[in-house]
């Protein structure tokens, strides 16, 4: 399959140029975010808008935060966590692909993990190093 560069790029564009986009985000949320079309092996974002959901682990600052992405993929792997359904689709958490990002990429909110299931998820991100 060849990645669509150009329209992504184009789509890249339009993000980084919305300035008055400055979403209020918390740690521990999950929300979709454009991610875009990436190298490789990198996790890309899918659909219109390239997005995929993601895991915020940290925040920075109004305009960067520490995200994870997510996966539907069913396989069992140790940088795989299962998180149980998000929307309406079994996830799991892709802990090798943490990134941080700009916060013009996040979009809606899905939902917001418990305490106890996100301190799990810190400690084994700690864990990999």
């Amino acid at each position: 399959m060849i990645k669509d560069f150009d329209k992504w790029n184009k789509s890249k564009k339009e993000i980084d140029l919305n300035n008055n986009y400055l979403p209020l985000y918390h740690e521990r949320q999950i929300r979709w975010c454009r991610l875009g079309i990436n190298i490789g092996s990198e996790q890309d974002g899918t659909g219109y808008e390239f997005s995929r959901p993601v895991i915020i682990l940290k925040g920075f600052s109004r305009q960067a935060c520490l995200i994870a992405p997510l996966t539907t993929s069913t396989k069992k792997h140790r940088y795989l966590i299962p998180l149980g359904i998000v929307g309406s689709k079994n996830a799991q958490l892709i802990i090798s692909q943490i990134r941080l990002i700009d916060t013009k990429r996040l979009d809606q909110h899905i939902k917001t993990i418990d305490k106890t299931a996100f301190n799990k998820i810190i400690k084994t991100i700690r864990d990999m190093f």
